[in-house]
């Protein structure tokens, strides 16, 4: 058993508080009981005794207290203050699910002036404890004399990066797997092979890796010692990969390279040694994702074939759900992964919920949202076919940069809204039912504007210095009208562009930085109006006060560009291609100049600075007093565009667009309430 001494206990993440306390974490913990007291005070010698050698629980007490590893001593020398690990048999009143290979991750913390004992029922127990402590010891001098039981609701907490189309560098791989496991994140599904291009080495068939194979980043690859490093960072961090070679489906790098059809008698030769050998790489990893949708099984000895060699060499197989043509049912996996509407539940088997959760589609505000306030597949907790849910990034349109995916997708502030659901569980009501509007008031309204306070918090902490468009939006209010019938006339005019004042016309109250009237779903996801009629125009207008005259950023958008669309861009002094327009104290707003406007659209044309996420915010000045904000939004066809929504973004930040403009009072009814 190692006994450590060290001089401080300190931690990853540092903010302008003398003593952060329980209401700083994300996700938040199930059960928190202050006991009084002194407290734990910080920075002074501490014993630690950990017969699990938690790496992370180590580095928190041992190399951020100042002192190398080198310098701690393996023997007890008698310290007053203790902290002390233990694995037990029973967590009182912590809830578990089973999910093979996932180990229970219930934990106990008790804190008091000179200890603090953690209880768990398995090593990865205690790494989730440390990563609590970590947070509750943000720039504090002392922990607050306090108990924790905590227990993640769903089994399964995951990321998931389409490297095949795209290209993450390990570098920024395991910088991700590294901040986001302080979250309690569990899983993260690389997706390694695509049409683009196939990203994971074969030793025995090097061509699958050669650029001529490769129709997007050529020649960008992961070698097999590549994919050990992050491996091994992963398992460092408590995250199980579960690695994905899409087969049969998405495999024309593979018929470029190889010169036969993954379905041919070749074929499948070739991939059953593709799976020695990422079994081999991949030995940490329970689970091999098979992929096996968007892809007619021609072969009815396929499937089997591959299920068969992946169970033979030790490995568990997940397969996308639903495939075409194919009953899962009738096979032998022993994981789905749920995609879209037509994406079900199969009984006997967990499931992983990804349904609605392709953050390629997602807008910066609205959809996160909608994510957060649902239920993961109708359930409150984890069940025996119910396991989690996993964010998943499919980058189909190329960019310039790794940097943009990340933003352009907002993949932290999703994956960490997504992954605190399935920690705490709950959610009054599946996406399907409940959609994006965040609701003015009441328990869902405080339960969402409480994440995002503390995730914006961990914004300015450990993600400072990550590419995060995503800023305070519960606090700006609108109020939207009725929709009024403009027979495809987009430039239409109608008595609000008059007047606001709606004795002829009905209008609702809204709140967020981002609405939808029309889900890109239409019906499927509630918007506003749910699947509305098209040839409408409805109006949103709000109020700002500003307690002085200043510039600031405006992060606006209308028709939000996915990273999944062909779309063409707007022509140049338009918002989108449906007439939106915007007025700021009644002088009209126009946008920049489109990078992409006048060009034939491919996905290999770089999706540039269509939405908001890739250009700067527009600098505009605001009265001291009211201002008002006016935005028109026509609903009529837009040419070149496969998903029309009818949406609006518009909040107002700092000059460079990093947070929201402080100070300001959004009200409709220019009513001067001070915020809570």
């Amino acid at each position: 058993m190692k006994r450590i001494l060290i001089a401080a206990m300190l931690t990853l993440m540092c903010i302008p508080y003398a003593q952060a306390k329980v209401e700083h974490l994300l996700p938040r913990v199930h059960r928190y009981t202050a006991t009084g007291g002194e407290g734990f005070a910080l920075r002074r010698a501490i014993t630690l005794t950990d017969s699990t050698d938690c790496e992370v629980l180590k580095e928190l007490v041992t190399t951020l207290s100042g002192l190398s590893t080198e310098d701690c001593t393996t023997t007890d020398t008698g310290a007053e203050a203790k902290i002390i690990v233990s694995i037990v048999s029973e967590i009182p009143g912590a809830f578990n699910h089973q999910l093979a290979d996932y180990p229970d991750e219930a934990y106990n913390i008790v804190i008091s002036a000179n200890a603090v004992n953690i209880s768990a029922l398995t090593p990865i127990g205690v790494l989730r404890a440390a990563q609590t402590l970590s947070q509750l010891a943000i720039e504090a001098d002392t922990l607050e004399c306090a108990e924790i039981t905590d227990w993640p609701a769903f089994k399964l907490r995951g990321f998931m990066h389409d490297v095949g189309r795209s290209f993450i560098t390990v570098d920024e791989l395991k910088k991700e797997i590294r901040l986001l496991s302080a979250f309690k994140i569990n899983t993260f599904h690389w997706h390694l092979t695509e049409n683009q291009a196939w990203r994971f080495e074969v030793k025995a068939y090097p061509q699958l890796t050669s650029s001529a194979s490769m129709t997007r980043f050529a020649g960008q690859y992961y070698t097999q010692q590549d994919c050990r490093e992050v491996v091994a960072e992963a398992k460092k961090y408590g995250i199980t990969i579960i690695p994905e070679i899409d087969m049969p489906g998405h495999s024309k790098a593979f018929v470029r390279a190889m010169g036969c059809d993954m379905q041919s008698t070749k074929g499948k030769e070739i991939l059953l040694q593709v799976l020695e050998e990422v079994a081999d790489v991949f030995k940490d990893s329970p689970y091999i994702h098979m992929g096996a949708d968007e892809r007619a099984i021609s072969d009815n000895t396929f499937l089997k074939t591959m299920i068969d060699k992946l169970h033979s060499i030790g490995k568990k197989v997940v397969c996308w759900n639903p495939i075409s043509g194919v009953n899962i049912a009738n096979h032998k996996f022993d994981m789905t992964q749920m995609w879209s509407t037509a994406g079900k539940k199969i009984a006997g088997i967990p499931n992983i919920d990804c349904r609605y959760n392709y953050i390629n589609h997602f807008d910066v505000f609205a959809d996160l949202v909608g994510i957060y306030k649902s239920s993961i597949y109708y359930e409150q907790q984890g069940t025996a076919e119910v396991a989690g849910t996993i964010t998943a990034l499919w980058n189909d349109r190329k960019m310039p940069t790794q940097e943009d995916i990340i933003k352009q997708n907002n993949l932290y502030a999703c994956v960490l809204a997504s992954a605190e659901r399935a920690w705490i569980g709950g959610g009054k009501q599946y996406i399907e039912v409940g959609g994006t509007m965040l609701p003015n008031s009441g328990e869902e309204f405080d339960e969402f504007a409480d994440w995002e306070r503390r995730f914006l918090l961990h914004k300015d902490l450990s993600l400072k210095d990550e590419p995060i468009p995503y800023v305070k939006q519960t606090n700006v209010h609108w109020h939207i009208t009725e929709g009024f019938p403009n027979n495809g006339d987009a430039n239409a005019s109608f008595a609000p562009e008059q007047s606001l004042d709606h004795t002829d016309y009905t209008i609702t109250p809204v709140t967020g930085a981002g609405i939808y009237l029309r889900h890109t779903w239409g019906g499927t996801v509630p918007g506003l109006y749910g699947n509305a009629a098209i040839n409408q125009t409805a109006y949103a207008y709000t109020y700002i006060y500003s307690p002085k005259e200043q510039t600031v950023g405006a992060l606006i958008e209308f028709q939000n560009y996915g990273r999944s669309e062909k779309d063409t861009a707007p022509d140049k002094g338009n918002w989108d291609r449906k007439g939106s327009r915007l007025w700021l104290n009644d002088e009209e707003i126009l946008p920049d100049n489109w990078n992409n406007s006048g060009k034939t659209i491919s996905n290999e044309v770089d999706l540039m600075n269509e939405n908001f996420t890739a250009r700067k915010p527009l600098q505009v000045t605001l009265h001291e007093g009211w201002n008002k904000v006016l935005i028109k939004l026509p609903y009529v066809a837009a040419n070149g565009v496969r998903l029309n929504k009818w949406m609006w973004t518009f909040v107002l930040t700092d000059t460079d667009g990093r947070n929201a403009a402080e100070g300001l009072v959004y009200s409709p009814t220019r009513y001067l309430a001070p915020e809570s």
